[in-house]
Order: C-alpha cells, then sequence, then structure tokens
C-alpha cells in the first residue's frame, strides 16, 4: 500500500543540503543586495559570519578562519597549492572526493615524496599507515562514501607535518579534535544549509608559520593566495574577501549560523544529527534490501548516510538493468514529491543517499522511510 504520511520537507540531498527548519525567503530581508562587499556594512556582515562561526566552534585561540572562494573545494585548493612541498605528504582517499585530492597532489602539483593510501567505497584507508613527520592529507567525513574516521586518536599529537582535514560534511556534526588539525576546510551549504560557491579555511598557528616560511615552487593563482609580501594576508580572516561574495549567500549564512546558536548550539547539532542517524539505522535493520555501504560501524557517517541495495533480486539484473533500477526509486519519489536528491553519488557505487545533518528534521526521514520501501517494491513488480 502506498503511505499516507509525506516528509515535510523532502529535501534529502547531500550538497546543497536541506535549509533550517522553517527557513523561507523571509530570511535574506537584511541582505545588502547592492551594495560593495567592501563597504563597511559589508564587512562588517562578513566579520560577523567569521566571529560567529568561529564562537560556535569552539575555535582555540590563534586560529583563523576566513572565507575564500569556490566552495569546500576552492578551500581544499587553496591549502594543498599554498602549503605543501616543504616536506613528503600521505595522502589517505576512500572516496570521489578525497580521490580528487590525490589527483591535485600527484599529478598536478607533482609532488614527487608522495604516499597515497587508498581504499574502495564502503572502507577506509589504513589511518595507521599515515606518518605525521609529514604532511597529512585527508576527509574527515567520505561524503560520496558515507565512510568516516572514527575519531582523531590516530592523529599524532606532536606531529612535525600538517594536518590537511576536508571536512566540509563533517563539521558543525562530528567533534572536530582542533589541537591536531592544521587545516580544516567547508562551505555553508552543508550542515548549516547554506547557499553554495563560498568556502571557509581555518589555519592554526602551525599552518600560518608554514606560510610565512615556505614559498612554494609553482606559479599561485590569484584566488590561491593567502600571503602578500611573505607574510599572512591577514585581511582574509577578517572579512576582506580575495574576490566578490554574494551578500545574499553571506544573509543566509547568517541566518543559519543565528539559528544554531539558538537551539543550544555545537551539542544540538551534534544531538540532531545522531538522531537522524539512528532512526536511519532503525529503518536499515528492517529493511532486507539495503544495507550501509560503510562495512564497520564505527565508520559510518551520520550525515552522509550512503546505502546499498543488497536485494538478491537486483543480482540477477544486468549491470545497466541494476542502475536503471535504484534509480526508478528516485524518479518513483520525487514523482510523489515525498524525497529529493537521494540517488548516490554520480561516481560511487550505485545506491542510495540520505542527508542526515542537523537541519534534517528526524520525523522527516522516517516519514521517507515507508516511502523508499513502497518505492522498492514497485520497481520489483513492475519489473
Amino acid at each position: 500500500m502506498k503511505p499516507e504520511t509525506k516528509p515535510r520537507v523532502p529535501n534529502f540531498g547531500s550538497g546543497p543540503c536541506c535549509k533550517r527548519p522553517g527557513w523561507d525567503l523571509q530570511a535574506l530581508n537584511g541582505a545588502l543586495v547592492g551594495r560593495s562587499h567592501r563597504c563597511a556594512a559589508g564587512r562588517a556582515r562578513l566579520r560577523e559570519v567569521i566571529e560567529r562561526s568561529k564562537a560556535l566552534l569552539g575555535l582555540p585561540s590563534g586560529y583563523l578562519l576566513g572565507i575564500v572562494p569556490g566552495s569546500d573545494t576552492g578551500a581544499v585548493e587553496m591549502a594543498l597549492w599554498s602549503l605543501l612541498g616543504q616536506r613528503g605528504a600521505d595522502v589517505l582517499a576512500w572516496e570521489s572526493f578525497g580521490k580528487g585530492w590525490v589527483t591535485d597532489v600527484v599529478k598536478q602539483l607533482r609532488l614527487k615524496d608522495v604516499n597515497v593510501y587508498e581504499a574502495d567505497y564502503g572502507e577506509i584507508a589504513d589511518l595507521a599507515a599515515a606518518d605525521f613527520r609529514r604532511d597529512v592529507v585527508f576527509a574527515w567525513n567520505g561524503t560520496t562514501s558515507g565512510v568516516r574516521v572514527p575519531d582523531g586518536d590516530w592523529i599524532a599529537a606532536d606531529r612535525e607535518g600538517l594536518t590537511i582535514c576536508d571536512a566540509t560534511s563533517a563539521i558543525f556534526a562530528m567533534p572536530l579534535p582542533w589541537e591536531k588539525l592544521d587545516v580544516v576546510t567547508y562551505s555553508w551549504q552543508k550542515v548549516l544549509g547554506g547557499e553554495a560557491a563560498h568556502g571557509v579555511i581555518i589555519l592554526s598557528p602551525r599552518a600560518v608559520e608554514r606560510l610565512e616560511s615556505y614559498q612554494p615552487p609553482w606559479p599561485m593563482p590569484k584566488v590561491f593566495r593567502l600571503t602578500k609580501a611573505g607574510r599572512l594576508n591577514a585581511a582574509i580572516f577578517e572579512g576582506d574577501t580575495i574576490n566578490t561574495p554574494s551578500m545574499l549567500c553571506t544573509e543566509d549564512a547568517l541566518d543559519g549560523l543565528k539559528w544554531a546558536a539558538s537551539i543550544g548550539g555545537l551539542s544540538e547539532l551534534y544531538r540532531r544529527s545522531q538522531a537522524n542517524f539512528a532512526a536511519t539505522g532503525c529503518w536499515v535493520e528492517s529493511a532486507p534490501w539495503v544495507e550501509f555501504l560503510a562495512r564497520r560501524p564505527e565508520t559510518r557517517s551520520t550525515t552522509s548516510m550512503c546505502l546499498q541495495v543488497v536485494d538478491p533480486w537486483l543480482a540477477t539484473l544486468p549491470e545497466d538493468g541494476r542502475s536503471k533500477a535504484v534509480k526508478q526509486v528516485g524518479a518513483l519519489l520525487e514523482t510523489e514529491g515525498v524525497g529529493y536528491d537521494i540517488l548516490s553519488y554520480r561516481e560511487a557505487p550505485v545506491g542510495l543517499r540520505l542527508w542526515g545533518g542537523a537541519t534534517v528534521e528526524t520525523a522527516d526521514l522516517e516519514a521517507l522511510f515507508p516511502w523508499l520501501d513502497w518505492a522498492w517494491a514497485q520497481v520489483k513488480a513492475g519489473a
């Protein structure tokens, strides 16, 4: 039977992600549209995003946070191009974006002294292999595989190199050990549901020291330049962005930060994401046709929850038929208006991906699950 209850908000995509509960366009009424981001009011808005972000995250003293172009991708590449090359690098990857950073380091920067540790979808790279006398590059949470690092215990506290962490689908949803992270990047479009195109880079004092003591041998594009005349360009971390930011997106980021503070801050954001993960786990246990793509429970993401279809019937179909069957599930849910953007990432194994970040209401996920079961039954019945 077709379910009767529909999710109030059917947005379960993993980026851009669901807006915070109750959001509407009125939230942007104060945006400085038609104004320069370099005017006093524009700079004040950008500084407010920076200061609210630092306060919400509880960054240690001396850590800097700046707004940069190109979403999380731009922020990660800014870090790689600006900081790597002084010493050897270890790059850990177990999904599409992590493997993209491998391409940057090996094929674009062409570093000679690089160790690459990779794992297939559903698994995690050998964290114990990382040598912290070297620079270590990794994603905290594999958005396209649903595999995350379980904690920060594997990171050496007495490291000699820098740790460069892509945290875009983890930050604000999973605790991060700031004292063990030298560069952290993310975008507004993930856990707080902001709009896309803008990235954030966080630097530890050790990262700043590297920037001011090391000059990479390759040409540096303007949008990647974190220094000026050999010194940190501190203005970036005070709201003076390298390129032109959208003041609409800035206002939306402020709205998300204010909402997070109003509901109890970081601990409540963690709790909401954990509740979504727990509800999804209960459904997966009851649904014989799906299971988590992440093999080990301790590495399962609480935000980008990736699922694979394990119904034996699917294995009887040719490869293109298996892909078509899973895509039909997504199409049925969109037609019914109950679940949007839930198919796995284009480079990942065919399956489903549900966003469980803090802006998603657990009740909406719980309303979606019966529709997923119904859609799968419809696909099988129509085969």
